[in-house]
C-alpha cells in the first residue's frame, strides 16, 4: 500500500467512525510542521520553552545518570536546541541515532549534527518510530556501554493510555536491561492555561488544524468547504486531556473516495489528543509498561516534567 493509499484508507475509516476522527500524524506534512514550529514561538504555547528550561536546569544530573559512552536514540529528527544541549553535555557519547520518517528532516539533522559534533558517530534511521524498528538499524559494533531512548517534548501525550503503554514497552525493549528512557511529559495545570496553549490568540494552532483539511483537498481530491469548519480546543476532564476538533459551522459535507460524509452544524472531527499528567500519574503509567521512574525533573516554573525510566527490576 502506498503512502497515499494508506492516507486515504485512514481518512475514510476516521470519517466513517462515530465520533468522527482523523489521525493526528497527518497534521504534520511540510506545511503542518512549519506551522507547529510557529506554534512553539507563540506566547501562549509554553511547552517548548518549559522543556528547554528544564534541560538547562538539570542537564548536569541527566548527564550523570546517562554516563559515558552512551548510544542516544532519539525518536524524531533532532538537531534542535535540546538535542544539541544534551549531546554537548554528555561524557564521550558513543553514537547518536535520530529516527525520523521524513527523509528531508533526517538529512538535515544528520548534516547539522555531524558538523556540530564530528567526534560522535551519527547513524540516522529513516523509519516510523511508532512502529517496530529493525534491530540491525540500532546495533553498534562494538556495542555502546548503554542505550538511552531520548523523547523530549510532549508527544507521549498524544497517545491513548493503552497505546502509550505499548509504546513505552517498545522503548524499553530498545533501551534494553542496562539502558534508560529520557522522556518529556507535560503536566496537568489550570484549564484556562491549557486552552490558551492549544487555541493561541494569534490563530496559529487554528491554521495548523485546518491545514489537515487542505491536505484532504490537495492530496486526496476531497470536496469540502474549508470555511465551513472552525478549530476548537476542549478539555476533557474525565480523561485529563486537551482535544483538538474541527467543528462544522453549518451543515456541510465532505466527499471523498466515492463517499459522502454529511456533518450537521456543531458536529466535530476529533483530530488530536494531548493528555496531561501529574508526576505520580505518569509513574503509574510507566509501571504498566514494566518501567520505573527512577528520577523526575521539572522546569523552574513547574509546567513541564522529564522522567528517567529504567526497567522495573533495575
Amino acid at each position: 500500500m502506498t503512502a497515499r493509499e494508506r492516507f486515504l484508507a485512514d481518512v475514510l475509516d476516521g470519517l466513517s467512525s462515530r465520533p468522527r476522527t482523523l489521525p493526528c500524524k497527518y497534521l504534520y506534512d511540510a506545511r503542518g510542521s512549519e506551522l507547529f514550529e510557529a506554534i512553539c514561538e507563540t506566547d501562549d504555547y509554553y511547552v517548548t520553552r518549559a522543556d528547554l528550561a528544564l534541560h538547562e536546569a538539570h542537564l548536569g544530573r541527566i548527564s550523570e545518570l546517562i554516563g559515558p559512552e552512551a548510544h542516544i536514540i532519539e525518536f524524531g529528527s533532532g538537531a534542535g536546541i535540546k538535542t544539541r544541549k544534551l549531546l554537548a553535555g554528555l561524557e564521550r557519547p558513543r553514537a547518536y541515532t535520530p529516527i525520523e520518517i521524513s527523509a528531508a528532516a533526517l538529512r538535515a539533522s544528520e548534516r547539522e549534527l555531524s558538523a556540530a559534533f564530528p567526534d560522535i558517530e551519527i547513524r540516522a534511521v529513516r523509519a516510523d518510530y511508532t512502529r517496530p524498528i529493525a534491530a540491525e538499524d540500532l546495533s553498534l559494533d562494538p556495542p555502546a556501554r548503554r542505550r538511552v531512548v531520548y523523547f523530549p517534548g510532549s508527544t507521549i501525550s498524544n497517545f491513548e493510555h493503552q497505546d502509550a503503554t505499548g509504546f513505552l514497552e517498545r522503548m524499553g525493549r530498545i533501551a534494553g536491561p542496562e539502558g534508560g528512557i529520557l522522556i518529556g511529559v507535560d503536566l496537568l495545570k489550570p484549564v484556562d492555561r491549557l486552552i490558551r496553549a492549544y487555541d493561541d490568540s494569534e490563530g496559529v494552532t487554528a491554521r495548523f488544524n485546518l491545514n489537515l483539511l487542505i491536505r484532504l483537498r490537495s492530496e486526496l481530491n476531497a470536496e469540502l468547504e474549508l470555511d465551513a469548519f472552525a478549530h476548537e480546543a476542549r478539555f476533557n476532564e474525565p480523561f485529563r486531556r486537551i482535544e483538538m476538533h474541527l467543528v462544522a459551522r453549518r451543515d456541510t459535507a465532505i466527499r471523498l473516495g466515492g463517499k459522502e460524509f454529511r456533518l450537521t452544524a456543531g458536529e466535530s472531527i476529533h483530530t488530536e489528543n494531548s493528555h496531561k499528567y501529574s508526576a505520580p500519574d505518569f509513574k503509574a503509567l510507566a509501571a504498566t509498561a514494566g518501567l520505573r521512574s527512577a528520577e523526575v525533573w521539572k522546569d523552574p516554573a513547574k509546567l513541564f516534567s522529564m522522567h528517567w525510566l529504567v526497567p522495573a527490576e533495575g
